[in-house]
């Protein structure tokens, strides 16, 4: 018998004696999974940052198998040859291409939130849940004109070895609003924001297994002339319901709708 207690609720599950009850007991094992940028070769050295984390913090060891991707499509499983905080290195076994491509592309602009741990909580999120291109998104009202690109990155490539996934979303610079609303729009294109007027549910509008760009604003929404844009280039305005979200809540739940429409989550 094994139970799970949640606060209100409790969830009981018998089974029968087996050696499929008995694995409950048994330890799990963890894959751990290193990025590299280029892991053409069979032998890859990691930099010192992944090694360092292999070392000291993991404390991985000579003969230990683990993972490792490009960010690009990429993933292999490797032993660990040689391990130090400033040099580990790994000897491929095996290698996947484009391994778990998804059908579509999920590109989303989303204004940074003044305070900028609430952005990279999404970009963690997003990343976690499955989205191939941001873009930080400077309007109107945005009260946060600047941002780290660098350290945005890496909290991305943490939540990629995390999720367990071999496809590092692109990052972009930051975008002027009207500028990135007045491109050519090839894709599905849409809006959310607090402002008047009909608006529709992504789920009832969005078409599994196309191209997306969804667009989110910052704390004080888009102005007028930004919506306007939007409006004149094809962007359709969608809502999450009659409550206000923070931007990065809002953000978040538009890459899981969209996610989970096309059945990838």
């Amino acid at each position: 018998m094994v139970r799970f207690s949640n606060q209100r609720f409790w969830f009981i599950f018998v089974c029968n004696p087996s050696d499929k009850c008995k694995e409950l007991n048994k330890p799990r094992q963890t894959m751990h999974v290193f990025y590299a940028q280029d892991i053409s070769g069979d032998l890859v050295l990691l930099d010192a940052e992944e090694s360092r984390h292999s070392a000291k913090v993991l404390r991985i060891r000579p003969g230990q198998e683990v993972a490792l991707t490009d960010g690009n499509g990429q993933w292999c499983q490797a032993i660990v040859e040689t391990s130090h905080p400033r040099s580990t290195g790994l000897r491929i076994t095996s290698r996947q291409q484009e391994y778990r491509k998804r059908t579509f592309r999920l590109h989303m602009a989303v204004a940074p939130t003044k305070n900028i741990d609430r952005f990279e909580w999404f970009l963690e999120k997003a990343t976690e849940c499955g989205i191939d291109e941001i873009t930080p998104l400077l309007c109107h009202y945005s009260e946060r004109h600047t941002i780290r690109h660098e350290r945005l990155n890496k909290i991305m490539i943490a939540a990629m070895k995390q999720s367990m996934r071999a496809w590092l979303p692109k990052l972009n610079p930051l975008e002027d609003a009207l500028s990135l609303l007045q491109k050519p729009r090839p894709v599905q294109a849409y809006i959310a924001h607090c402002g008047d007027g009909e608006k529709h549910n992504l789920f009832n509008i969005y078409r599994a297994g196309e191209d997306a760009l969804i667009v989110v604003g910052p704390e004080g929404d888009f102005s007028e002339e930004e919506l306007r844009k939007a409006t004149n280039n094809g962007f359709q305005p969608i809502s999450l319901g009659p409550h206000r979200l923070r931007t990065e809540t809002a953000a978040v739940a538009l890459c899981v709708q969209a996610n989970f429409i096309n059945q990838t989550i």
